[in-house]
């Protein structure tokens, strides 16, 4: 029964009026806990600095404590998990973001605490350029990194095509909604959505009831931005929803990364920007995002088939063995070092590549595959 009255308290705080995420979080602090909230009585309330008389009669207005025991009911019949900022369960990525909500539900298998999270954004009005390179760059990460979550909004254009990109490379991935878990937007999703419940999760701040309206959606990028390491912005106009979102993570001090397009293509036109402005990084595949993100591949279990140093010559051979004891090494101190000119050390390397031998870093930095 108490366990049931603090989830009811919990829900309830997020449905004061005008009281939001950031406030709520003060109340907390102030009076130890959040069932003394609304056990204090109004003359006490309205002297703590910042609530006032409005506010004060907002908390006890007790109409929504209603409201959060129905919502209780419905989260706990349909297993649907709840996470308040203050428990330990809670996401430590999105814990560290000052507006993120201080209760929100889930309906998933995810872990939200995983090592490896990145969220993919983009416009609803994807090119098939843009849907392609998605699944390219997802498809590459999930090779390497198995355990890998892919975070986006559901909506149409690249959210949706990140998110089938995840399913189809046996990634988990989590739909943020701009709505409640009662209703799915938009409904073409549905199927997908499905799927991503059963092998990654869908996951909202708003109570189950709550209908999709505008302002939700870009209230719930402050979570697609702050639940992840790095936001990639794919395809952008000059304005909207995946800018916002890009702007949030910037906030948040976290990595974005944009893929750059024609100049006068109209939606590479926000992503060029993001690059011109220092507010991106520019990426061009799942290599250039594993490197700035220092990520690891994971070692394949299965064994590989190496390449042969009996298939290298002469040269190759010296190369080889060269950035084998430096670990790695840019074009330009293996012309060095070798005196071989650079149009043709540039082949060679290539030549080395396609056998297996080397691998191409970003910056045309080499090392041993």
């Amino acid at each position: 029964m108490a366990e049931e009255l603090s989830l009811t308290y919990k829900i309830a705080l997020g449905l004061i009026p005008h009281i939001g995420d950031i406030s709520a979080r003060k109340l907390v602090s102030h009076f130890g806990s959040v069932e003394a909230i609304f056990r204090e009585p109004y003359g006490n309330l309205v002297k703590i600095p910042g609530i006032g008389p409005t506010l004060a009669q907002h908390i006890c207005n007790r109409s929504y404590i209603g409201v959060a025991e129905k919502e209780a009911e419905f989260v706990t019949r349909h297993d649907i998990k709840t996470f308040f900022y203050l428990d330990g369960s809670y996401p430590y990525r999105l814990k560290q973001c000052e507006d993120s909500p201080v209760v929100f539900f889930f309906k998933g298998n995810a872990d939200l605490n995983a090592n490896k999270l990145l969220s993919v954004v983009g416009t609803r009005n994807a090119t098939q350029r843009g849907k392609e390179l998605c699944s390219k760059i997802i498809g590459n990460l999930a090779e390497r990194h198995p355990d890998l979550i892919i975070v986006s909004g559901l909506a149409y254009g690249i959210d949706i095509e990140a998110h089938k990109a995840a399913l189809a490379n046996n990634l988990q991935t989590v739909g943020v909604l701009g709505h409640g878990l009662k209703t799915l937007y938009p409904s073409a999703h549905i199927s997908t959505a499905k799927k991503m419940a059963e092998n990654g999760g869908l996951l909202t701040d708003f109570i189950s009831d709550e209908q999709p309206e505008r302002t939700h959606f870009v209230k719930r990028n402050r979570i697609i931005a702050g639940l992840s390491d790095a936001t990639l912005v794919v395809e952008s106009g000059i304005k909207g929803g995946a800018l916002i979102t890009a702007d949030i993570a910037n906030s948040y001090h976290r990595d974005v990364f944009a893929l750059p397009g024609r100049p006068d293509d109209k939606w590479s036109s926000g992503c060029n920007n993001l690059i011109k402005t220092n507010k991106a990084a520019l990426v061009e595949c799942a290599d250039d995002i594993e490197y700035l993100l220092d990520w690891k591949p994971e070692k394949n279990k299965q064994p590989v088939q190496k390449f042969m140093f009996a298939e290298l010559d002469d040269n190759e051979k010296i190369i080889f063995e060269l950035i084998s004891k430096e670990g790695e090494m840019t074009i330009d101190a293996i012309c060095r070092s070798c005196g071989i000119p650079v149009h043709r050390l540039s082949s060679q390397l290539l030549q080395m590549e396609f056998k297996g031998a080397l691998k191409c870093m970003p910056g045309n930095i080499y090392k041993t595959a």
